[in-house]
């Protein structure tokens, strides 16, 4: 491979970069179906000529900015992967919000993107929701593993019941413009696995009478 070559593949994936960071950027600002490519060209900035070697169509691009979003960890979901954090600790993390990045241009608390972009793309058959549907399961499957880990009672349901005030949580704080909006459903997962927990132990304890000889 020649030098030149090396030097055109590095310029190449630094465009593509500029690219997936000029989109979130806009999308975190106006939305995504009221952002055009030419916007994003110019924001990136890049030709139309690269923009479109690069990504094909804007449902391609929209696509690799939220699967670049889902492996950043900046997102709800991000913090319930962390090993450095005890499984309870990664399950009320769900109720701050990530930290601020490129929509802090915005000056606004951005919500989920990925109910964003289904709520933008509401046809359940569209690459796009399907993408969002499937972090938003994602996120249940991890929520219950933690919660089967922790030994909560009813592992299924108390995540459904969590990362429904984790979204409903992230949604309201965008529309309230206030970050720390998360605290009101923090304190209600807090009741939830208190007393998922309890009820594990009580559930255990019935188990262990039953067991013993009459």
């Amino acid at each position: 491979m020649t030098a030149a070559t090396k030097t055109g593949q590095r310029r190449g994936q630094g465009a593509r970069d500029r690219i997936l960071a000029a989109a979130d950027r806009l999308f975190a600002r106006q939305g995504i179906t009221s952002t055009g490519m030419e916007q994003v060209a110019e924001e990136a900035p890049v030709s139309k000529r690269t923009l479109y070697v690069h990504f094909r169509t804007k449902s391609e691009l929209v696509l690799a900015h939220l699967q670049a979003l889902a492996s950043s960890g900046n997102t709800l979901e991000g913090v319930l992967t962390r090993e450095d954090l005890p499984p309870r600790e990664r399950l009320l993390r769900l109720f701050d919000l990530p930290a601020a990045g490129a929509e802090a241009d915005a000056g606004a608390v951005r919500g989920c993107p990925f109910i964003d972009a289904a709520a933008e793309f509401p046809d359940p058959e569209d690459p796009i929701h399907v993408c969002a549907r499937e972090q938003k399961l994602l996120m249940v499957r991890l929520v219950t593993a933690l919660v089967t880990e922790l030994g909560c009672a009813g592992p299924a349901a108390l995540a459904e019941q969590l990362v429904t005030l984790a979204d409903g949580a992230a949604g309201r704080a965008m529309v309230l413009n206030d970050p720390d909006y998360g605290r009101h459903a923090r304190a209600a997962a807090e009741i939830l696995l208190d007393r998922a927990l309890a009820d594990a132990d009580a559930d255990a304890g019935t188990g262990a009478k039953a067991d013993r000889p009459g």
